[in-house]
């Protein structure tokens, strides 16, 4: 079997993550001498813990350990037992000491409560390390307690997870699609007249440039004799080139039949952002990404490199904001590097796994040309005011070891309390300080240095702009004065003070300005004047049906061009579906590619005839706080990614829903097995009619494979092929999928 469970591969993934240890650790004989500890994991039946959600930690091995640090989502934890001590090191960053450890046994329990249930893998604990006496970090072994029996002791979980028999009653419904033909694509093309005869690969192939009022109009003429590609730009004929080879002949053995296709995209942005920031990805793993991205005509990469929990990009004269912003690990007063966050081994030198690392300057000079080969215009964002900690904590450091204030960006004397969306306290820079003016046009004069190196046009910087916390900046005097000095108030008025005084210092350099919706929300007129036109697009993640409250509408009429970005359409880092076997996030619902697919965005932001500003494009984002590998990064991604590649490209019905599923899993997952991707399978459906177990699935050539004693199926267990009778002594029913090599998670009929 090629890939295994999604539950298991987590499992596996975080057992190689914790068993990397560090070099110099492992030639010294002072380590050979302590053991690796292991902890087991297992969530608690509720009937023993009277309702309350306890994980139970049991540690062997402990001879070496004086504290255990693990991460998991963030959470209030507490020790059941008196006397055991966890401690937050930072949100999502825990620490357990005890006098157990010093007692003399081989094996220590600790029974932990949690605030909220553990109801998937990604919510699990994971990363764990020990310190030992002498202050060393060692790696410590992780054995999970199978996620499906963990989330089935929350009855609130098990409620909300989907049945079985709904993805019955699902699969039914998409399942009845048509069969994709040889021009059946992602995304759709706007017209395709088939002709007689057939086009052949080696054929000659011709190309020129006409005239059209859409720059990415391009028109295909596919004859025996050859092949002629008109385009309204040299970007359309190189995008009409990679469409003919990669998605047409490629799949279909080298020959097509003649015809002849109009195509042009209904939004001019077509974009993803993809956070490396809170956990990274290589330049190699990125630059493959980009191929794949390019393949369906998505053309903006928002390329998410700084945020509160890593700096990733390598900044010319600021040294520290790689040194100590790109590097996490155990370390109590941050000095020399980042405490660690969502995953790592304590060591902030370590090369596995996602918590350390950054794009060298050549590597991303690199990388904009090969994203500018592909057609991909490359957005990085430069988190700011808020979201800003890791800046905050390098340039903390350049002042401690050189003395140089310049850069600085919080101010001496600031009492302010606060907490943000992600539960930070100290990750704001200050909009009183000189320091944050200079230290944003010193990164943003860098970065545009690079991109003329790389000889590619910069499209805009992205600012970031959002979730200034409530509290922020009322501690600081010189905040109040400022504030005062113009006429502005609290928290909200000194971010607009920000946004304008950015917005003036790029329309200066001539580089368009990118936001979140932050960035204009709750201002007036006034405000929309001075920065609108500085904008080159503004991602609204949340709007409102109702037209009053329609963030993307408000945008429209302050004259703001605006990127649908919804959570609730195009989140690529929410789940697929509530499953407790995949990674993934929650909080704004479930995302699959059907989701996406059905984000129309005339649906999304009504028209507003007469508004100055307009919808250029949508959006999905991924965030990564559950992301380990870039094999998860890929499953969050594919095949979600393809229904917000075909509403990019034409904002008006195509496919019905069935035909869009079918030619998802017949014809583009088995394309993306072939490129080497991972991708997410849905899930069989099991349903319970006339005393007979039926069983379905969303694709026609998927396999269901199911077990009858509750154990978790997978490729090798018995094939469905018809519906059976529900005899005595079976237990729970389980079925799996499995496609092109790949193994769902598991369906549960109880």
């Amino acid at each position: 079997m090629k890939r295994i469970n999604m539950s298991l591969m987590a499992v596996a993934n975080a057992a190689i993550m914790t068993l990397s240890a560090f070099a110099v650790a492992a030639a010294s004989p002072a380590a050979s001498r302590e053991r690796e500890p292991e902890v087991r994991w297992e969530i608690l039946p509720p009937e023993t813990t009277a309702g309350r959600c306890v994980q139970r930690l049991t540690v062997t091995g402990i001879d070496s350990v004086a504290k255990l640090c693990f991460n998991q989502l963030p959470r209030t934890l507490s020790m059941a037992s008196e006397g055991d001590t966890v401690t937050e090191l930072l949100a999502g960053y825990y620490a357990i000491t005890s006098p157990k450890f010093a007692s003399g046994a081989d094996k220590v329990v600790f029974d932990v409560e949690i605030d909220l249930p553990v109801r998937s893998v990604a919510e699990a604990p994971e990363s764990f390390h020990a310190i030992t006496p002498g202050g060393r970090i060692i790696q410590a072994k992780l054995v999970r307690q199978d996620i499906l029996d963990a989330s089935a002791s929350d009855p609130k979980w098990t409620k909300w997870r989907l049945s079985a028999d709904s993805l019955y009653r699902l699969n039914e419904r998409i399942s009845a699609g048509r069969q994709p033909g040889p021009f059946d694509i992602v995304p759709s093309f706007k017209s395709v007249k088939v002709g007689k005869g057939k086009f052949k690969e080696g054929s000659p192939l011709k190309s020129r440039i006409i005239e059209h009022s859409n720059p990415e109009y391009y028109r295909l003429t596919l004859t025996p004799e050859g092949a002629l590609i008109e385009g309204a730009s040299p970007a359309a004929v190189r995008m009409a080139e990679r469409t003919l080879r990669r998605r047409l002949l490629e799949p279909n053995g080298g020959e097509i039949p003649s015809a002849v296709i109009e195509d042009y995209p209904d939004y001019p942005h077509r974009g993803v952002m993809i956070d490396i920031a809170r956990n990274f990805q290589t330049p190699a793993t990125m630059r493959r990404l980009a191929e794949l991205l390019a393949d369906y005509r998505l053309n903006r990469l928002h390329f998410h490199i700084t945020d509160d929990e890593a700096w990733r990009l390598e900044i010319p004269g600021l040294p520290e904001l790689t040194e100590v912003g790109a590097r996490r690990g155990y370390t109590l007063d941050e000095k020399d590097f980042l405490k660690q966050i969502f995953a790592g081994d304590g060591n902030p030198d370590s090369r596995e796994g996602t918590a350390n690392g950054y794009f060298t300057r050549r590597e991303f000079i690199s990388f904009l040309q090969h994203c500018d080969s592909l057609g991909i215009a490359v957005i990085p964002e430069v988190e700011s005011p808020g979201h800003a900690r890791a800046a905050v904590k390098a340039m903390e450091a350049r002042l401690r070891n050189t003395g140089d204030d310049t850069y600085r960006l919080i101010i001496p004397g600031d009492t302010s309390r606060y907490t943000s969306a992600q539960l930070y306290h100290d990750n704001l820079m200050n909009p009183a300080a000189p320091g944050t003016y200079r230290f944003i046009e010193k990164v943003v004069d860098e970065i545009a240095q690079m991109y003329r190196e790389a000889g590619v046009p910069l499209p805009g910087i992205h600012l970031g702009g959002d979730e200034v916390p409530d509290g922020a900046w009322d501690g600081s005097p010189e905040a109040v004065a400022l504030a005062d000095s113009l006429g502005v108030s609290g928290r909200h008025g000194l971010h607009g003070v920000y946004v304008r005084k950015v917005a003036d210092m790029m329309r200066r350099k001539g580089i368009p300005l990118y936001g979140w919706q932050d960035i204009y929300t709750g201002y007036d007129d006034t405000h929309h004047r001075q920065v609108a036109p500085a904008t080159g697009g503004v991602n609204c993640w949340v709007t409102r049906l109702d037209p009053a409250k329609n963030v993307a509408i408000k945008g429209l009429k302050g004259g703001y061009p605006v990127i649908l970005s919804n959570v609730n359409y195009f989140y690529l880092d929410m789940l697929y579906s509530p499953d407790p076997q995949e990674r993934g996030l929650y909080w704004g619902g479930f995302v699959d590619e059907l989701k996406a697919f059905s984000g129309y965005p005339d649906s999304i932001c009504p028209p507003q005839p007469g508004a100055p500003g307009r919808i250029i494009g949508v959006q999905g984002q991924l965030f990564a706080e559950t992301i380990r590998d870039a094999a998860m990064m890929h499953r969050l991604i594919f095949p979600k990614v393809l229904g917000l590649a075909e509403r990019g490209w034409n904002g008006t019905p195509t496919y019905s829903e069935a035909d869009f599923n079918i030619l998802v899993g017949e014809k583009e997952i088995p394309r993306l097995e072939r490129e080497g991707m991972e991708w997410h399978l849905r899930m069989p459906g099991i349903t319970e009619r006339g005393g007979k177990i039926l069983m379905n699935s969303p694709y026609p050539s998927a396999e269901i494979r199911y077990t009858t004693d509750g154990t978790v199926p997978d490729a090798t267990s018995t094939l469905y092929r018809s519906p059976f009778t529900r005899k005595d002594g079976m237990k729970e029913i389980r079925a799996v999928l499995v496609k092109e090599g790949n193994v769902s998670g598991a369906a549960m009929l109880p």
